[in-house]
């Protein structure tokens, strides 16, 4: 078995995700000798979130990142996000008004994101990841976590380490390792990823919302990503029906999409994402953390996830770079993050679960046509549903700012 042990003071990084990479990016640049392990071969996954809100852009000034980071390829800058709901149109937000550096939110590929992220630790000696690594146990001694178990191409690894950060995502293998509780606040639906080509002309809409249903797109410059809310348990009855009933549907929704939604051949070209909104009662025990996803799985709402996994980075960045310094992360430490990040993110599930009651209805079968209260059309007319719905989206509850030095000092390398 090939073995790795970190010097004193060091972190070992499990999930090559937005938490993952943005932790591991700022503990290198603090000096910190940081190991990040990524399961796959690189970054490329389709049906990821694209979305990189105004809160993280402002993480990428205050690091100096900004300008090059906009250099890489992205779709558009959006400074609104409209959605059509029944027969309003509304504007989910509107980011001109934000007292930040960037009042526009970037529609990236994330696999363009995470690349970014690795290029620049690149530039810091304390910076290490390592492709093909999927984590397959803990290693506790005395109560304490104290390093991985691993497999890669070349055989088994084992790395010991002061600290092991879970950040590998909704299906964490860190948190199902660790013995940690899990509250599983529950999710109504799942979601029905597919491609559908884009069009000149095509509506610059965020989503449709009507009769119980909603359809979500991203654009990705010559195709739409598209996501489908389906009632847990009911996907087996919608393929049962047929692919043609589920493009009637589509196009019930979105009408332009009727010269294409053959382009869904068969069920092979739709795709299944299992949503899980839950929490870590406790995120950590003594030489383990987790953030993001692998602390709490969100809902794809708002793609607010990667806005929540970013800030957790920034926060624990924060809290650990002088006790990792140090050599010395104690349980209080790791207390910080959680109390810090905890009530973000359980707000932040709730207006999930009502901004989802508000588009899609309580049920989606047999659903009559939607239309907005009078009173929510009449309040519409303010700006502060709209102001309230932007910060929600674009901000998020309780934003992070970059507190860590970067260091000049270069640490040795595995």
């Amino acid at each position: 078995m090939e073995a790795a042990s970190l010097s004193p003071g060091t972190c070992c990084i499990l999930g090559g995700g937005p938490a993952g990479m943005m932790l591991g990016y700022l503990l290198a640049r603090a000096g910190i000798e940081v190991l990040v392990l990524e399961k796959h071969a690189d970054f490329l996954r389709d049906f990821r979130g694209d979305t990189v809100h105004p809160s993280t852009l402002e993480v990428m000034h205050e690091l100096g990142l900004l300008d090059d980071f906009l250099k890489r390829p992205h779709q558009q800058q959006l400074r609104q996000v409209r959605a059509r709901i029944g027969c309003d149109e509304v504007v989910l937000g509107d980011m001109s008004n934000l007292r930040t550096r960037c009042r526009f939110m970037v529609m990236m590929p994330q696999w363009e994101f995470l690349d970014f992220l690795a290029e620049q630790a690149r530039r810091y000696p304390t910076f290490h990841l390592r492709m093909q690594t999927e984590v397959t146990g803990l290693i506790e001694e005395n109560g304490r976590i104290a390093g991985i178990r691993g497999n890669t191409p070349a055989g088994p690894l084992e790395v010991r380490t002061d600290l092991v950060v879970g950040a590998d995502g909704r299906n964490s293998v860190v948190r199902g390792c660790s013995g940690l509780a899990v509250e599983d606040v529950g999710a109504p639906t799942d979601v029905l990823w597919m491609r559908l080509s884009k069009h000149a002309g095509d509506p610059n809409l965020f989503g449709y919302a009507d009769r119980g249903k909603a359809l979500f797109m991203t654009d990705r410059g010559d195709y739409w990503q598209c996501g489908f809310p389906a009632l847990k348990g009911v996907v087996s009855q919608m393929q049962a029906k047929g692919i043609e009933d589920f493009r009637t549907g589509i196009v019930e929704l979105a009408p332009f999409f009727r010269d294409r939604v053959t382009e869904l051949r068969d069920w092979s070209d739709v795709k299944l994402l299992t949503v899980r909104v839950d929490r870590l009662l406790q995120w950590h025990r003594p030489g383990l953390v987790c953030i993001g996803d692998a602390a709490h799985a969100m809902s794809p709402v708002g793609g607010v996830g990667i806005n929540l996994a970013i800030q957790d980075a920034v926060a624990a960045a924060n809290i650990l770079a002088g006790p990792l310094r140090k050599g010395a992360v104690s349980a209080g430490d790791l207390g910080k993050i959680q109390r810090r990040r905890a009530f973000p993110t359980r707000l932040t599930q709730r207006l999930q679960e009502q901004i989802q009651k508000r588009l899609m209805g309580r049920g989606f079968v047999n659903a009559g046509p939607t239309r907005l209260p009078w009173s929510l059309r009449l309040l519409e007319r303010t700006t502060l549903p709209r102001r309230l719905r932007t910060r929600f989206i674009s901000v998020g509850i309780r934003p992070e700012h970059v507190k860590t030095p970067e260091s000049r000092t270069r640490a040795s390398i595995l």
